[in-house]
């Protein structure tokens, strides 16, 4: 269960990932404002990770099912489990009260080795498939944020965007007037809401 939890955790992350900024230890929304225009130098501008991250809704949407599909891999790993821990349970009893012959407790013995091993390659199969699910809403998230970027900065005024986070950054002080954060979530937002009424 470890594997799942690990890839469910990284998630969260992903957006911090994606925009190459450290990894963060809380999701708290941070204040945005649009940038003004000729604020600073013009040439600088920031996402706030925590408020993308709280705010974007593709990724609320996508870490809610993550967790939906979590739960049910380790519930039908626990239900197999449950009826392999009964079956020996069965095995132990009947060794117990002298019941079962040589070639029955072989045979039992065999059972549960396959029934282990069959529950051991469906966690490996079922962690495989989330970790590989995982992997492409990174790449399709990365080119949601890389085209939006480019489409919002496709004037230029920016030759820096940079990623900032209260508690994983570099940037020692940030002018919040060079906060584009609302317009890339909103933007983004938008652009999910197109997504999904064009695939209806």
């Amino acid at each position: 269960m470890k594997n799942a939890a690990a890839i469910l955790c990284s998630l969260s992350l992903v957006v911090t990932l994606a925009l190459g900024c450290n990894p963060k230890q809380s999701s708290q929304p941070a204040e945005s404002s649009t940038v003004a225009p000729g604020a600073g130098s013009g040439k600088l501008a920031y996402v706030n990770i925590d408020t993308l991250e709280a705010k974007y809704e593709l990724l609320k949407t996508k870490r809610e099912e993550f967790k939906k599909r979590q739960e049910e891999m380790e519930n039908e790993l626990q239900l197999s489990y449950s009826q392999m821990q009964n079956d020996a349970n069965e095995v132990q009893k009947k060794v117990q009260s002298n019941t079962l012959t040589q070639p029955e407790y072989e045979a039992a013995q065999k059972r549960l080795m396959q029934m282990q091993k069959s529950l051991e390659s469906r966690k490996q199969s079922l962690t495989e498939q989330l970790m590989k699910e995982q992997e492409d809403f990174n790449k399709d998230l990365k080119t949601r944020l890389d085209a939006f970027i480019d489409n919002y900065n496709k004037d230029k005024r920016y030759d820096f965007i940079f990623t900032y986070s209260a508690s994983g950054s570099s940037l020692l002080y940030v002018n919040k007037a060079l906060d584009i954060t609302k317009d890339v979530v909103d933007g983004m937002n938008a652009g999910s809401k197109s997504d999904e009424k064009k695939a209806r």
